[in-house]
């Protein structure tokens, strides 16, 4: 009932919100919407409180019947396992601390109900996505948060910028969406079945299997692990399905703080762990994870570092944790991929909602060479951001530093070739991580002001509405890794997730988190702290340093401002193309056939019309004339006939 309470109440509130608001004030709409996920983040933690004192075993909630077509009869349930709970407690948690935020920063919004009912839905999407108990039922999740995501990144829909960013964030995802439809066709195909429990137990019996593709006879679970992981690519923005991420900034600064924290790109590493039992059977999947993780961790931080608009840094900030977390599945920690996942939702929401606390102060300012000297006008969102900026750099002892330390061990620890360069690589973003964030606190908050005299006079402090989810946050991000840590990745983190995630090689990964050189283990602090140095050194003691240095190497800066011209390449390589084909369907297909057979009929049957007319003369003579003529033809024809 719990679990029914805390997945469906989201669906109820926006609903009313939607419903309401016709009859009723924007705060009765408003509240209904808010209302809803705090009973359901009260939910989730009780559910939370029960598994892990009351030891209540797995087992489903039946809500009915959801498709019943011959052999395929998929049931509309929800799944209440470990798994499924924390996912439940961390989406509902982090939302409404996000919905009661919103009351303050969309309070001059026009259209503010309309928001709250996207972001209601968008919830319940997610956790119909968490809580599904078979491929199907996930998808339908997967498309919700994709449709919604679409919705609230175009909400200002006046703003063509707004437009193009949402329909870019969607194109983006049915690539990705299309490779996952497939795989679940195939997994259908192969296990005859969507249900997890029936895939997993027929895991085994697959393991021989091949399928024939490109010639060549693959493993069948390597194939659907990939094309799993292909979809998991486009929802979570990893490397070449990530440019859409940052654009999605379009959006009210509360759905970014949504989509990076707790739902939208958190979908794809549930994904993954979700189906460990099945990956962890494919080691060439796990492979292209591993490699796929620690690249784009690498990859997005190095953009972060010039990036100047505050929410794109940030945004760049998700790519970079994402690819942490696909690291862990493809090195076999699951349950640190879930851990650091958790501490992601905590100071990322954090991180989003303090930018949006000083996009408030000053206006919509949004570019931080625009910034600087804040701290005393806003002590509150100052303090808690940097508690934000602390645990994304990994410095202990705030929440990011145990979960994405034991990522790296475990990487390490893999000693593989794959799982090495995900190390390497992971280390390397670490320390541009803490010079990315070190950078946006240090030129936002410190330093001289570059704010004109006049904004700089009317920046104030955000009011108690958003303060309090801010401090809120804060503590979050200061406990969650310390408090967590025993019970997720610790001895007995197998008792904890019991089977909801599957480990390879029987868990011998999470055994060696502590077992490697202390030079491996402690690398990636220290190049934390030496990008936290460097950026003290460019931002404060020699601030024209930045210049001087993107001067000295002006190819390799333009590289990285715009993005290693990913957006270039593929305007080039897929969007122009595509626009020409349209173009040329249009022009031959649209215009010439579609278009141009009903036009030409009808043209043709206007110049017959006039050549017939032209022989309605009114001329008696003419018209006895035309009639001998016939009935000459006529009697010509009968004589020949006889």
């Amino acid at each position: 009932m719990l679990l029914a309470i805390a997945v469906l109440a989201p669906l109820a509130g926006g609903l009313l919100a939607g419903l309401l608001r016709p009859f009723t004030s924007r705060a009765v709409a408003v509240g209904a919407s808010v209302a809803s996920l705090i009973i359901a983040a009260l939910a989730g933690i009780a559910l939370l409180v029960r598994h892990l004192v009351l030891h209540v075993p797995d087992h489903l909630v039946m809500l009915g019947t959801w498709i019943d077509v011959a052999r395929f009869t998929p049931h509309w349930a929800l799944r209440e396992d470990t798994l499924s709970l924390v996912m439940v407690g961390m989406v509902t948690v982090v939302s409404a601390i996000i919905h009661v935020y919103s009351i303050g920063y969309m309070a001059h919004d026009r259209t503010e109900p309309r928001f709250f009912v996207y972001i209601s839905l968008f919830t319940f999407a997610m956790l119909m996505l968490v809580t599904a108990n078979n491929l199907i039922q996930l998808f339908f999740g997967w498309e919700g948060v994709g449709l919604m995501s679409y919705l609230l990144i175009g909400y200002w829909y006046d703003r063509a910028s707004a437009n193009v960013a949402a329909i870019k964030a969607f194109i983006v995802n049915r690539v990705g969406d299309l490779f996952f439809a497939i795989g679940v066709v195939l997994t259908w195909l192969t296990f005859h079945s969507v249900s997890f429990d029936v895939i997993f137990a027929g895991v085994p019996a697959a393991i021989p299997q091949t399928y024939h593709l490109f010639g060549s006879d693959l493993p069948v679970l390597e194939v659907i692990s990939i094309l799993l992981f292909i979809g998991a690519m486009g929802k979570s923005a990893q490397l070449f399905l990530h440019t859409w991420l940052p654009d999605a900034m379009e959006g009210p600064t509360p759905i970014s703080a949504l989509i990076h924290a707790a739902t939208m790109v958190t979908a794809g590493v549930f994904l993954m762990v979700r189906m460990t039992p099945l990956i962890d059977h494919a080691p060439v999947a796990l492979e292209v994870i591993t490699v796929i993780g620690g690249t784009t961790a690498f990859f997005t931080a190095t953009i972060g570092c010039v990036q100047n608009d505050i929410k794109r840094i940030i945004a760049y900030s998700t790519c970079s944790q994402l690819g942490y977390m696909f690291l862990a599945v493809g090195v076999g920690v699951g349950p640190a991929a879930i851990f650091h996942l958790i501490n992601h939702a905590f100071f990322k929401a954090l991180l989003f909602l303090g930018s949006g606390s000083v996009i408030h102060a000053l206006s919509d300012e949004q570019d931080v060479r625009k910034m600087g000297g804040l701290w005393r006008k806003l002590p509150v969102t100052y303090v808690t951001m940097w508690f934000g900026a602390l645990a994304l750099a990994a410095i202990p002892p705030f929440s990011g530093f145990f979960s994405k330390d034991a990522i790296l061990a475990a990487a390490f620890a893999n000693h593989s070739r794959t799982a090495m360069f995900g190390w390497v690589a992971g280390s390397l973003g670490a320390g541009l991580t803490a010079f990315y964030i070190v950078r946006l606190m240090l030129m936002v908050f410190h330093g001289k002001s570059r704010i004109q005299a006049d904004a700089m006079a009317h920046v104030h402090e955000s009011p108690p509405v958003m303060l309090g989810p801010l401090i809120v946050l804060a503590f979050g991000a200061l406990t969650s890794g310390f408090l967590l840590a025993p019970i997720l990745i610790g001895k007995h983190y197998a008792a904890f997730w019991g089977s909801s995630i599957a480990l390879p090689y029987h868990g011998a990964m999470m055994h060696r988190l502590d077992n490697i050189p202390v030079w491996g283990a402690e690398l990636p602090l220290l190049l934390a702290i030496s990008g936290i140095g460097i950026a003290y050194w460019f931002y404060e003691i020699a601030p024209a340093m930045p210049a001087r240095l993107a001067k000295a190497v002006p190819g390799l800066y333009q590289f990285v401002l715009n993005k290693w011209y990913f957006d270039e390449a593929y305007d080039v390589l897929f969007v122009r193309p595509a626009w020409q084909l349209a173009r040329l369907i249009w022009r031959v297909g649209d215009d010439e056939v579609i278009d141009g057979v009903p036009t030409g009929l009808a043209r043709l049957t206007g110049a017959a019309s006039g050549q017939a007319s032209r022989l309605q003369s009114g001329s008696i003579a003419i018209y006895g004339f035309v009639m001998l003529i016939g009935l000459m033809v006529l009697v010509t024809v009968f004589l020949l006939a006889r």
